[in-house]
């Protein structure tokens, strides 16, 4: 987040002086507690400075970068979510290709008759079924998936930068989010995580839209 110059003042007080109290500040600064306050609910919700009663406000001794790392750290998938697509095992490539394409997403999961994950297609399993010269129609999603155990899950409590990584190291657009059904032998996918929804958190954070 960018300071204002009074903000910038305030911290550098209570580094060479802290802890400190607020009318001590405002003495410092020759302004009112009052004109101080919300510069200073700003800065301890922001995690620059800590606060203690009865003792004043201290130096966290965390910079920007830090407090920042810290705020994604405890973002999770919850947070940032989207609604799942999904299509049953039984559908064909060809009906795959077009509720990719109407629903504008990069991949589509799975499910058979009892709503459980069985699978995963990406954009690059389509291309490539619809290279070969089989008729698309005749051709069902189960033969070209992606299958159960070999897809990477996530749930609704998992920390975001976690999901992250995992898209990053296996090179995919998106993940599952799901919860266990049938006494933990399988999952109902629930939701969504991609890297559009990253991304939206990237222009979140930028705007300091994150809480």
């Amino acid at each position: 987040m960018e300071l204002t110059s009074r903000q910038e003042q305030i911290i550098e007080i209570v580094k060479g002086s802290g802890p400190i109290t607020g009318e001590q500040i405002a003495e410092r600064l020759s302004l009112t507690r009052a004109t101080l306050r919300p510069d200073l609910a700003i800065l301890t919700m922001s995690g620059f400075l800590d606060a203690r009663p009865r003792v004043g406000y201290f130096y966290t001794g965390k910079s920007g970068t830090q407090l920042l790392a810290d705020k994604v750290k405890h973002i999770t998938v919850n947070d940032y979510q989207s609604r799942p697509v999904v299509v049953q095992q039984s559908a064909s490539v060809y009906d795959a290709i077009c509720t990719m394409f109407l629903e504008d997403v990069g991949t589509l999961f799975v499910v058979d008759q009892q709503i459980t994950l069985v699978g995963v297609l990406s954009r690059k399993d389509l291309l490539r079924a619809s290279l070969g010269k089989q008729a698309l129609e005749t051709i069902p999603v189960s033969i070209i998936m992606t299958r159960m155990p070999n897809i990477t899950v996530c749930k609704q409590g998992d920390l975001i930068i976690e999901v992250a990584n995992k898209l990053i190291m296996k090179q995919i657009d998106g993940l599952p989010i799901v919860i266990e059904v049938d006494y933990g032998s399988g999952y109902e996918v629930v939701g969504r995580i991609t890297k559009t929804n990253i991304t939206a958190l990237l222009v979140d954070l930028a705007n300091d839209e994150v809480i």
